[in-house]
């Protein structure tokens, strides 16, 4: 693929915002080929809208945004823009579909195979959290779905569920004739009059640490991967290729940076809304259609990602000369409203806003490029309702108290949330809570001294109202983890925090491994901005919830702490919890058996050969698959914290009254 010279690539998107009507027709005739691709990621089971927030006129606007109706609808109406410029197009997913809401854990993978399957994708990356289940759920997602998912970096040639499987693809290449477009199977002849793009997958290369439920797939290298790929696809005369991705802003970055030929990668998994929102009170991110150049010097890569929960569609425009070199790349991401909006969280008929402030709102919004307001598509919506609904709403079970106001989460500080998650701390008191009772206690035979829980396992905000017991096991911890008890140092559990936090610090970072603590904080300071820093200081409380007292870590003394198996294990660069039970541990893990807590003994963790970490058990493993066994402890203990603590002293379900990071930018 031949690009313009990169110090022309950067002016031209420089200028973009000064170019006349006159002189962007000028370069459209310049193009002979351009191509628009629509595009979504993590949208993590969120078939309803999402409830949200934006500033607009300085004033704080409470509304709800997406939801896959929504999604469809804006997709339609490129799709007819497209169609009516005879203008090429693509519609891509960049992974993690699965999980997040209470749609998925009633219905695993059916429901997101039968919604996506409306939304007309031309192709989805491989998500980790297509992992959550099993390969036989992900085999039957992939025989029900009508488009392809893409890993060119994936092995399924010994796993016994996906071997036999057709429709997991390394690539596929469509040939386009204006809007008109064919999906080519491979070996076919590539037609000569028509303009051919290949769309490849990447998947994360240690996906076995981030996901263990990977079966017997391998993982190959992403840069080596992706470099054969373009000159495979160079050999064969195709020179527009675009990378779907899974794999996080940042490592969208590396992999520009490392390979030469890509146009264009579609990204997903660090759920970076790129783009300047600032004007809407929701930050800057980075760059959308960010230039990253290729390590030739002479070509570039066109980098996008569109946030998360289905809140978002973006839409970039690639335009390429007859030759094969890149002239633009250019679009946006734009947040899909809803038309009612309200002065506050609550969202009462009192605090709607009326029709003269709400005409100011959508006079705000129209000329916005960033946000719109879009109804749902009708048949989508309909469906939905009719068909997964009623099962969903009847599944929440016991009322467990009132949220009075949203309680937000976000994976790491912001400016609006300058201490992080309101959330992840309620959640990880709660499991030191539960975890510090005498009867926990007595069975795990180890008294807590606090929690940690990673910000990617608390999958959203606390809406305003009634919450139940369902809101928190079917949607906000939903994925039936065990909480495990590890003692550790002083001194691990400043490495655990200066390791996880830190590399959070880069702008597009995965942030799912952020920690936050119940009973405990910390202190970080950005020494280099954007790009690392220290932690400075971390606390205990030997006090009360509402009168804590605060001491610091002993670097030379234990401390058994709480957290979900999944982090308590290493993965998601956790590492120090690895590094610290490969020779032996004095772990427990707690899960129901036949309505009984029970304390399962680890005695170590082992890496096997393709990656993975592997717990052993003292004596009887702990089996979540069995008949009888509840593992999803993790949840539980929110729930019980919630209904037989918190709510009774506090009145309703609140923040805590007490940040658990400070996060501080050295100038």
């Amino acid at each position: 693929m031949k690009h313009l010279k990169p110090l022309l690539l950067i002016a031209s998107a420089l200028s973009l915002a000064a170019c006349s009507d006159a002189e962007i027709a000028e370069r459209d005739t310049q193009a002979a080929f351009s191509l628009t691709i629509a595009h979504i990621n993590d949208t993590h089971s969120s078939f309803d809208p999402v409830a949200s927030s934006f500033t607009a006129n300085e004033m704080r606007v409470y509304n709800e945004f997406g939801g896959h109706p929504r999604i469809l609808e804006q997709a339609n109406y490129y799709r007819a823009q497209a169609e009516a410029e005879n203008q090429s197009m693509l519609f891509l997913h960049g992974g993690d579909a699965w999980q997040g809401s209470a749609y998925f854990k009633l219905n695993e993978g059916r429901m997101n195979a039968d919604i996506l399957s409306r939304m007309q994708l031309d192709a989805m990356a491989l998500g980790n959290h297509e992992f959550d289940l099993t390969n036989a759920h992900l085999n039957a997602f992939l025989s029900a779905v009508n488009f392809p998912m893409l890993a060119a970096n994936v092995d399924a040639s010994v796993d016994e569920d996906l071997k036999e499987q057709n429709n997991l693809l390394p690539y596929v290449v469509f040939a386009f004739d204006g809007f008109q477009k064919q999906r080519l199977t491979p070996g076919e002849p590539l037609p000569e009059a028509q303009h051919l793009v290949a769309v490849f997958g990447l998947a994360l290369d240690d996906m076995p640490n981030i996901a263990p439920n990977t079966g017997d797939l391998v993982f190959a290298n992403m840069v080596e991967t992706a470099q054969s790929m373009v000159d495979e696809f160079h050999a064969m005369g195709i020179d527009k290729v675009v990378a779907l991705t899974h794999i996080g802003k940042a490592i969208d970055v590396e992999i520009a940076n490392q390979v030469n030929g890509i146009d264009v990668i579609v990204g997903g998994h660090s759920h970076t809304l790129l783009g300047d929102f600032s004007d809407l009170g929701m930050g800057y991110a980075g760059t959308y259609a960010e230039w990253v150049i290729n390590p030739d010097g002479e070509s570039a890569t066109c980098v996008v990602q569109a946030g998360e929960y289905a809140q978002a569609i973006g839409r970039v425009e690639i335009d390429f000369t007859n030759d094969g070199r890149v002239l633009d790349c250019v679009g946006g991401n734009t947040l899909l409203s809803n038309d009612r909006f309200y002065r506050d969280s609550e969202r009462t008929e009192d605090s709607y806003l009326g029709s003269e402030a709400s005409a100011e709102v959508l006079d705000f919004v129209a000329v916005n490029p960033r946000i719109a307001v879009v109804e749902e598509e009708a048949s989508m919506r309909a469906h939905i309702d009719s068909v997964y609904r009623p099962a969903m709403e009847s599944a929440y079970g016991a009322e467990l108290g009132m949220v009075p106001a949203q309680i937000t989460h976000v994976r790491t500080p912001t400016e609006t949330y300058p201490t992080g998650s309101e959330v992840a701390p309620l959640v990880a008191l709660g499991q030191f809570q539960w975890a510090a009772t005498e009867a926990v206690a007595n069975v795990a035979g180890l008294q807590v001294d606090f929690a940690l829980v990673g910000a990617g396992g608390v999958r959203q905000s606390l809406a305003q109202g009634l919450l139940r017991e369902g809101d928190i096991t079917l949607e906000l911890l939903p994925f039936a983890n065990f909480i495990s008890i590890v003692p550790l140092t002083g001194a691990q559990i400043t490495q655990l925090l200066q390791d996880t936090v830190a590399a959070t610090v880069p702008s597009g970072a995965h942030a799912g491994k952020f920690p936050y603590g119940g009973n405990m904080r910390y202190r970080f300071d950005e020494t280099q901005p954007g790009v690392t820093g220290e932690i400075v200081s971390v606390e205990i409380n030997r006090g009360s919830l509402l009168e804590p007292e605060w001491h610091a870590v002993k670097a030379d003394a234990t401390y058994n702490v709480a957290m979900n198996s999944y982090n308590a294990t290493g993965n998601d660069g956790w590492d120090v919890l690895y590094e610290a039970q490969k020779e032996s541990s004095d772990r427990v893990d707690l899960a129901y058996v036949d309505g009984e807590l029970t304390a399962f003994a680890v005695d170590r963790i082992e890496r096997t050969s393709d990656g993975r970490l592997q717990v052993i058990y003292e004596t009887d493993a702990l089996q979540c698959d069995i008949a009888g066994v509840a593992c999803n402890t993790d949840a539980m203990a929110v729930v019980e914290f919630l209904r037989d603590i918190y709510v009774p002293l506090r009145g309703a379900v609140l923040p805590l009254p007490y940040g658990v990071v400070e996060w501080n930018l050295e100038e």
